[in-house]
């Protein structure tokens, strides 16, 4: 699962642009998550909020960068810092265009242990 991750991420870097480089860092990030590897997973959840604050890469791509650094925190144990990225999360997946993709980002932060939909 993790080679699989980096291939993609890897050739999405070699033909993609940057919102598909970004989008390969969350993949690569989950995929640690999963695997409770929460050093690894915060490390590339935070490039993929570098990438797209660098690139003004905006709507469920940010959401989607502060639910994997805020997953990430959880998996390392550090609520505090997991509550704060779940406040960004929130914040940024309330402003998600598009109905279908705003459910489905919130179906997906609520996957994290422990969240509370308040």
């Amino acid at each position: 699962m993790v080679h699989a991750a980096h291939a993609s991420r890897f050739r999405w870097g070699e033909i993609g642009t940057a919102v598909e480089i970004e989008r390969g860092e969350w993949q690569v990030s989950r995929v640690y998550s999963v695997l409770n590897m929460p050093q690894s997973a915060l490390y590339h959840a935070k490039r993929c909020l570098e990438l797209c604050k660098e690139n003004n890469i905006g709507d469920w791509d940010i959401a989607f960068a502060y639910e994997g650094i805020a997953r990430a925190y959880k998996v390392a144990g550090e609520k505090t810092d997991c509550e704060n990225y779940i406040k960004l999360a929130k914040a940024s997946g309330e402003q998600i265009k598009e109905k279908e993709d705003r459910d489905l980002f919130f179906s997906e932060l609520e996957t994290i242990p422990g969240y509370n939909k308040e």
